[in-house]
């Protein structure tokens, strides 16, 4: 994958969980169990995915302990153009 679209699958699974979430956002624990992951690994991750301007973080409103991660307009047209492609023949 990492070849064709120049993100890992990992990096995929992350920004296709937060496109599929109510406002592109997810606590980053949800993504994380999403995801399979360890919150260590996954705040690495979106370290990276925020210096490319795919996601932002920023503290929950409802209860500052947790971190929200949102997809970016940016990081939707990756994970679109990212997206496998099934050809259907008859």
């Amino acid at each position: 994958m990492r070849r064709d679209t120049g993100i890992s699958r990992f990096d995929f699974v992350v920004l296709s969980t937060l496109s599929m979430a109510a406002e592109r956002t997810l606590r980053m624990s949800e993504v994380a169990h999403h995801a399979g992951s360890t919150l260590s690994r996954l705040s690495n991750v979106v370290s990276l995915l925020e210096a490319r301007g795919w996601v932002r973080r920023r503290p929950d409103p409802a209860d500052g302990r947790y971190t929200l991660a949102t997809l970016t307009d940016e990081g939707q047209n990756k994970v679109t153009a990212a997206a496998p492609t099934r050809f259907w023949t008859r």
